[in-house]
């Protein structure tokens, strides 16, 4: 059994302030992550999401703030909702002068395998690079043209 967790790293053409602020503000998260009722970068803050799976099935997304440290870290418990497994999602920053480093950890995967193959670790690692790859970058840039 695969027990390695998913990495992901990005170098961002946006300093680390927008950074931080796509990935924490739920206006912005919005734009190119998930569409989230509430959001705040708070250890022990709940929140929830609907999420499709690869024949339009919806999984609701159980998630809790384990560790927020401004402009560097944001981790969160993430599960859905009467399906086994339990993971964490890591977001940790590297200011680089006006770029930030991403660095993306998905750990845990392997307990949610037996709920089919929407939650095969080849699912999440698709779905990662499209969010951390292209629409996140694609995101900042946006906003880096409008001066936002």
């Amino acid at each position: 059994m695969d027990t390695t967790p998913f990495t992901i790293e990005r170098t961002l053409n946006a300093p680390v302030e927008k950074v931080w602020k796509a990935i924490s503000d739920k206006e912005q998260m919005k734009q190119w992550y998930f569409d989230l009722k509430e959001f705040k970068p708070e250890v022990g803050f709940e929140f929830q999401f609907t999420g499709e799976g690869q024949k339009g099935e919806k999984y609701l997304h159980l998630c809790k703030v384990v560790e927020a440290i401004p402009h560097r870290k944001l981790a969160y418990s993430w599960s859905y909702d009467q399906l086994k497994g339990y993971s964490v999602v890591t977001f940790e920053l590297f200011p680089e002068g006006d770029i930030t480093r991403l660095k993306l950890t998905h750990e845990g995967l392997d307990s949610f395998r037996e709920n089919g193959p929407d939650f095969a670790k080849e699912s999440f690692m698709q779905g990662w690079t499209e969010l951390i790859g292209k629409l996140l970058p694609g995101f900042l840039s946006k906003t880096e043209q409008h001066g936002k």
